[in-house]
């Protein structure tokens, strides 16, 4: 009998979390682009917050209209409690609207006791707390494969001139350098910046991104045909400039890292890696490795990051606590070990991450000193966010169709005139609105 009684002995009691609360019945609505892989990450997460506090978290994917899908739930007055929002200049332009609140006092410690000060800047406007960033992309590495750099007798450039010999050096022998993804617009922005970054600096990096300095300036007009240079020079792109202009990211990766490999180099973010683990081909580490964006005339290390900025439409109880936990080294700890994942969470112990590739990005961009956001997220999505974005096209062109630098810069000034123009005028009548009532 006594035996019977031990094995159905009840389970202990739960006990809510100390520092969340009991939040029973409580339900938190999140919107976000993840899907798949990184939903399921997410949620991994977001099934612990309910284990410690009993509320249920229920998130939507609106993909890449997730812009469209907040704003129809605003118009229908019926936002949600958590967005994670992948644009800056969205962001603002729902700040400036009014409907986005900045973290309560819980969230915002939490954010400030694990984050560094570039990551509280970056979620920061007129001097508020409005976001943190619970997954952030690495977008200044160009990946390579080692048997291709050992058969040509090259090493990691460090220098963009080192770059360009190493690119002819592969070149000489019969091995094309470089996989560009032009049909993704994306990518050649991403270019962009990068060599911005070192050419111009940061100062001016800023200015360009809130259109305070032309693009016709002539820092501008010099990284395009850095640019331009590179991508026409004869060979070093897989079949060439046109056909680079057609290839997509994920045809790219294949063509460094697949089984038939068209070229040696691919220049792109961390989540390169899991592309290349979804081939099955090479082991990311030691056949497929990376090195940082080479400086440009002596320019010191930086890093171009992305990521979703997670804000809060609703200040309820349940959607503070989340926040709040999100921003722990905890939430993190789950995040990263499922791998696919870099968190700037400097509480976080990095021996959570499943391996030394990963864990060696991740600390990069927490102790980065200069660490500036993807300049075509922070403009309007007119001009720098989207397929038929202004920047992607024109660069696009710079790439397949042989137009001039200046001309190019001159189209990129027009453009971004309209669309900051436009940008301004919006924000002016939702501010007005917002006042009004």
């Amino acid at each position: 009998m006594a035996l019977i009684l031990g094995g159905c002995a009840s389970p202990e009691p739960w006990q809510p979390d100390p520092v969340l609360g009991d939040l029973s019945g409580s339900t938190v609505e999140v919107l976000g682009t993840w899907s798949g892989a990184e939903q399921a990450n997410f949620r991994a997460v977001t099934d612990e917050f309910t284990r410690r506090t009993h509320a249920t978290v229920r998130y939507t994917s609106g993909g890449n209209d997730l812009a469209i899908l907040i704003n129809s739930r605003l118009a229908g007055g019926s936002p949600p409690d958590i967005a994670f929002i992948p644009q800056p200049g969205v962001v603002s332009q729902l700040i400036a609207r009014g409907v986005i609140r900045p973290l309560p006092p819980a969230a915002e410690a939490a954010v400030r006791r694990h984050y560094s000060d570039a990551w509280v800047s970056l979620g920061t406007e007129q001097d508020r707390l409005y976001g943190l960033y619970v997954k952030v992309a690495h977008k200044s590495l160009i990946w390579y494969r080692t048997d291709a750099f050992e058969e040509a007798g090259v090493t990691p450039p460090s220098t963009w001139d080192q770059f360009l010999a190493i690119s002819r050096t592969l070149t000489d022998a019969g091995i094309t350098p470089m996989a560009t993804a032009g049909a993704d617009g994306w990518v050649l922005t991403d270019w962009f910046e990068n060599a911005y970054l070192r050419l111009a600096g940061p100062e001016r990096y800023d200015a360009l991104a809130r259109h305070e300095l032309p693009w016709t300036d002539a820092t501008v007009v010099a990284t395009l045909q850095l640019l331009a240079d590179y991508w026409r020079a004869p060979n070093f792109l897989a079949g060439g400039p046109s056909a680079a202009a057609q290839l997509s990211f994920t045809q790219a990766v294949a063509d460094v890292f697949g089984a038939r490999p068209t070229a040696a180099m691919i220049a792109e973010g961390d989540f390169v890696g899991a592309e290349i683990r979804k081939l099955d081909r090479q082991q990311v580490g030691e056949g497929a490795r990376f090195f940082a964006w080479p400086s440009i005339g002596g320019s010191p290390p930086a890093v171009v990051v992305a990521g979703d900025e997670g804000v809060m439409f609703r200040d309820t109880p349940a959607a503070t606590a989340l926040m709040t936990f999100l921003a722990s080294p905890e939430a993190a700890a789950i995040l990263v070990s499922r791998g696919g994942s870099l968190s700037v969470n400097k509480s976080l112990d990095l021996a959570f991450y499943p391996e030394e590739t990963t864990r060696a990005l991740a600390r990069e961009l927490v102790e980065a000193d200069l660490l500036r956001y993807d300049l075509s997220d922070l403009t309007p999505q007119s001009f720098g966010a989207g397929s038929n974005a202004h920047m992607w096209v024109l660069l696009q062109n710079l790439l397949a169709r042989g137009v001039p630098a200046h001309e190019i810069a001159v189209a990129l000034e027009n453009a971004a005139s309209q669309d900051f123009t436009e940008q301004a005028k919006t924000r002016g009548l939702t501010e007005a609105a917002v006042r009004d009532s």
